[in-house]
C-alpha cells in the first residue's frame, strides 16, 4: 500500500498507491486528496490510516493547496499553511511530515538531514517550466540546507513514454527544460517531467536523486487523472527523525 524508503541519516520518503483506504469508487480506495469530490470523512480516515502505517501522527502532516504555481511556504507547525495556495513547502521542524498530492504530476521529495531541513514540491508540467523545483531548493538553502547534501526522490508519476502532449506544448516546455523533451512509445510528442526534474536538481547541485519506477498511467494500482479523469490522489511524504524521542513539539 505504501512504499517507504529510509536512509541511515534519518530522512524518510514514502509514496502511497490507491489501495487500503475507505473511499468508494471512483476514488477507491485510499484517496488522500480533499478537493476531488470525495466524502471528506473518508479522506480524513484515509489520511489517518496512511499516517498510522507510516508511524506518523496524522496531525503532524502538512498538506498543500496545490495550484501548479511556484510559491513556496516555510512551515514550523502542522496547520501553518491554512488554505494558502502553494506548490512547495519546506520545514526545519524535525518530525513534521510534508505531503504532496498527485495523480500523474511528479512529487519531489527533498531532505538535508545534516541541516535538519526537508522540502516537498508539486511538479506538473506548468510548475516544472515555471521553476517550482528551483524555488523549493532555494528556499531550503535559506534555512541552511546545502544542495550537495540534499537527498532527493521523485514519487510515482506519468512517464515520458506515456505523457502525450501537442507538439507546440512540448517545444514550449523543452525551450526552458530541454531534458523534458520526449516521444511517446507510439511516436507522438511527449514530455518527461521526471527527467526534467532530475536535470533541474542536478543543475542546482543536488547529486543524489532517486526516481520511482512507477508510471501512474500504466499502473492500475495508482491513481491517474489522464487515464480516469475523475479519480483520487496519491500522496508522497518526506520527514526527518525528531531530535529526541517522539515528536519534537
Amino acid at each position: 500500500m505504501i512504499g517507504r524508503y529510509d536512509i541511515a541519516s534519518g530522512a524518510h520518503f514514502a509514496s502511497t498507491d490507491r489501495w487500503g483506504g475507505v473511499s468508494a469508487a471512483p476514488h477507491a480506495s485510499l484517496n488522500l486528496g480533499g478537493a476531488v469530490g470525495d466524502d471528506p470523512e473518508a479522506v480524513r480516515e484515509n489520511r489517518r490510516l496512511a499516517a498510522e502505517w507510516l508511524g506518523l501522527d496524522p496531525e503532524w502532516v502538512v498538506w498543500m493547496n496545490q495550484v501548479h504555481g511556484t510559491d513556496v511556504a516555510v512551515v514550523g507547525e502542522p496547520a501553518a499553511l491554512g488554505g494558502d495556495p502553494v506548490d512547495g513547502v519546506i520545514t526545519a521542524r524535525r518530525g513534521l511530515a510534508l505531503a504532496v498530492l498527485t495523480a500523474d504530476c511528479t512529487p519531489v521529495l527533498l531532505a538535508d538531514p545534516v541541516a535538519g531541513v526537508a522540502g516537498a514540491a508539486h511538479a506538473g508540467r506548468p510548475g516544472l517550466a515555471a521553476g517550482v523545483v528551483g524555488a523549493t531548493v532555494e528556499a531550503m538553502t535559506g534555512l541552511g540546507a546545502d544542495p550537495a547534501r540534499i537527498r532527493a526522490r521523485t514519487g510515482p508519476s506519468v512517464c515520458g513514454s506515456c505523457y502525450e502532449v501537442p507538439a507546440d506544448m512540448r517545444d514550449e516546455v523543452a525551450a526552458v527544460v530541454p531534458e523534458a523533451y520526449a516521444t511517446t512509445s507510439w511516436g507522438t510528442p511527449a514530455l518527461d517531467v521526471p527527467a526534467g526534474v532530475r536535470a533541474q536538481l542536478a543543475a542546482l547541485g543536488v547529486e543524489t536523486v532517486e526516481q520511482s519506477g512507477v508510471c501512474t498511467l500504466e499502473s492500475a494500482d495508482h491513481f491517474s487523472y489522464r487515464r480516469e479523469k475523475t479519480t483520487g490522489r496519491l500522496a508522497s511524504y518526506v520527514w526527518l527523525d525528531p531530535a529526541g524521542t517522539g515528536f519534537d513539539r
